[in-house]
């Protein structure tokens, strides 16, 4: 099946230049997969650049608890998107850092497009 978990506009809207722009969707964290809190990778449909839409890369934090925005661009603006457009999908990522201890107590809650910890040197055998 889908590797993707397929994400919708919650709202219409025009982007009128190439400068990128959030896009709420209808779907809000944490991403709950078999009872668990699950991270995902948020990235583009293969349909969207088709549209002349560029979803960028973002990754959703699991304890992530706000609405999930996507962050798009076009290179050919005025580029409308109806609302409930599948143009963005969510793909679940395995926490592979989680037997390390955590360098602060901090959850990331509602609050997006920031940092939430200290940096790590991480390396992992693969």
């Amino acid at each position: 099946g889908s590797l993707g978990l397929v994400l919708e506009t919650a709202v219409a809207t025009t982007l009128i230049d190439t400068r990128p722009q959030k896009i709420s969707t209808t779907s809000i964290g944490p991403l709950i997969i078999n009872g668990t809190a699950t991270g995902a990778l948020l990235i583009g449909r293969s349909s969207s650049g088709l549209k002349g839409l560029i979803i960028l890369p973002r990754l959703i934090d699991a304890d992530y608890t706000g609405q999930i925005v996507i962050v798009a661009h076009t290179p050919f603006p005025p580029t409308h998107i109806p609302a409930r457009s599948k143009v963005a999908q969510l793909i679940p990522v395995p926490h592979l850092a989680a037997a390390i201890p955590a360098t602060s107590e901090r959850t990331r809650g509602s609050a997006g497009f920031g940092s939430t910890g200290a940096a790590t040197m991480l390396t992992l055998a693969m």
